[in-house]
C-alpha cells in the first residue's frame, strides 16, 4: 500500500531519445498527465540532458545518427552516476540477437515497434515500481551503514577513553612524565606509517592494525600501579633491587589485562596488541632485555615500535636524575644501539622521519 501511495504521489520524469517526430509524438502522447516528459533527438544530447537533469527512466531507440541507442546505453551504464537509471530499448529492431545486445548492455526492458500502448504503459510502470523499491532500499541500507558507522565510531571513541584514562591511573602518580602520553601515541603512528611503506611491512602493518596499536602504546606502562611509590617516585637512581622491582611492571600490566579480558570475556584477539606491547615493550633486539629476555623477531612488532619510541621521548625529557638530550644526541644514541637494543629496520625507518619526531617532541613540551 506504501509503495502505490508513493507512486501516485510521485511524478516521474520519463525521457524518449529518438530521431522521429513521429515516434516522439506518438509517445508523448500516450505518457502526457501521468509523466514528465522530456525529449532528446540523439543520444549525445541525451547524455548532457540527462547530466544536467536525472531522469526516473530512459526510453531509447537504436537506431539514430551522431550516437546510437546500444552507445548511448554503455556510456550511461559505465558512469557511476547514472548507471542506476533503467533503459528501455525501444526499436523496430526485432531480431533476438538484437534484443541480447540491449539487455547485455544493462537495459531493462526491449520493446519492438509498433507498440500496443497498454503493453507499453504497463511495462514502463512495471519498471518504475521496481526502481522505487530499489531505491527504498539503496536509501534504507545507506541510512543503516550511517549508522553502524556512527556507532562504530562512539564506540571506538570510548575505547580510547577508556584506555588514555586507565593509562593516566599510572602516569598520574608521576608529575614528571606531562605529554608523554600523547607523544608517545604520535610517534608511534608516524613509525607506523612510515614503516606500513615498506614491502615487508605492508600487509602485517594495514590501517586497523595501526589504529589498534596506536591506541594501545598509552597503556605500555599501565603496570606501574603495582609498583611502591618509594621506588616509582625515588629522586635519584634505582639500586639493584629496586630496578628488579620495577621491572616487574610489565608483568603486572599484563596480568592486569589478562583480568579484565577474563572479567569482560573478550575476544582472544581483542587485547592481543595492549598486551604485546605492555609485556614485551623492554625487551631489546640482543636478547638483553626483560621480562622473557627473547631476542630478533621473537619479539612482536608492536613490542619493537614502542621500544623505540618510549627510549626516545625518555631521552628527549627532562627528569630529577637527568637533563633532556637535544633531538642530535637522541638520535645519535639511538643510531648506537641499532642492531642491540632496537631492531634494525625500525631505527632506519625513525631515521628516515626523524624530523617529525623533533616537531611532535617541540609542539608537546611537558
Amino acid at each position: 500500500m506504501l509503495q502505490n501511495k508513493n507512486e501516485k504521489e510521485k511524478k516521474y520524469t520519463v525521457m524518449i531519445v529518438d530521431d522521429s517526430p513521429d515516434n516522439i509524438a506518438l509517445f508523448s502522447e500516450l505518457l502526457k498527465g501521468q509523466y514528465h516528459v522530456r525529449i532528446a533527438l540523439n543520444g549525445e544530447k541525451a547524455i548532457k540532458l540527462i547530466k544536467d537533469e536525472r531522469p526516473d527512466i530512459i526510453l531509447l531507440d537504436v537506431m539514430m545518427p551522431v550516437l546510437d541507442g546500444y552507445d548511448t546505453c554503455r556510456i550511461i551504464k559505465e558512469d557511476e552516476n547514472l548507471k542506476d537509471i533503467p533503459v528501455i530499448f525501444l526499436t523496430a529492431k526485432s531480431e533476438i540477437e538484437d534484443e541480447n545486445i540491449g539487455l547485455n548492455l544493462g537495459a531493462v526492458d526491449y520493446i519492438t515497434k509498433p507498440v500496443n500502448p497498454q503493453i507499453f504503459l504497463s511495462r514502463i510502470r512495471a519498471q518504475l515500481s521496481t526502481k522505487l523499491a530499489n531505491d527504498f532500499l539503496k536509501d534504507k541500507n545507506h541510512y543503516l551503514e550511517e549508522e553502524v558507522s556512527l556507532r562504530t565510531k562512539e564506540v571506538t571513541t570510548l575505547q580510547e577513553i577508556t584506555i588514555m584514562a586507565m593509562s593516566a591511573l599510572a602516569e598520574i602518580r608521576d608529575n614528571e612524565t606531562g605529554n608523554h602520553l600523547q607523544r608517545t601515541k604520535l610517534y608511534a603512528r608516524e613509525l607506523c606509517e612510515s614503516l606500513s611503506t615498506k614491502l615487508k611491512y605492508q600487509d602485517t602493518l594495514d590501517k586497523e592494525t595501526i589504529r589498534k596499536l596506536v591506541n594501545a602504546v598509552p597503556l605500555h606502562d599501565i603496570g606501574k600501579v603495582g609498583i611502591p611509590d618509594f621506588i616509582l617516585l625515588k629522586p635519584g637512581k634505582l639500586t639493584r633491587e629496586e630496578f628488579e622491582i620495577m621491572k616487574t611492571h610489565s608483568t603486572l600490566g599484563k596480568e592486569a589485562i589478562e583480568k579484565s579480558e577474563k572479567m569482560m570475556d573478550c575476544p582472544d584477539d581483542f587485547l592481543k596488541i595492549p598486551k604485546e606491547i605492555v609485556y614485551y615493550h623492554h625487551e631489546k633486539w640482543d636478547g638483553s632485555g626483560y621480562p622473557m629476555g627473547i631476542s630478533g623477531e621473537e619479539i612482536p612488532l608492536s613490542a619493537r615500535i614502542v621500544a623505540l619510541v618510549d627510549v626516545y621521548d625518555a631521552l628527549r625529557s627532562k627528569r630529577v636524575y637527568k637533563p633532556a638530550y637535544s633531538h642530535e644526541e637522541t638520535v645519535e644514541i639511538i643510531k648506537s644501539e641499532r642492531g642491540r637494543h632496537f631492531d634494525e629496520e625500525i631505527v632506519d625507518a625513525f631515521i628516515e622521519i626523524q624530523e617529525i619526531f623533533d616537531d611532535i617532541s617541540t609542539r608537546y613540551l611537558d
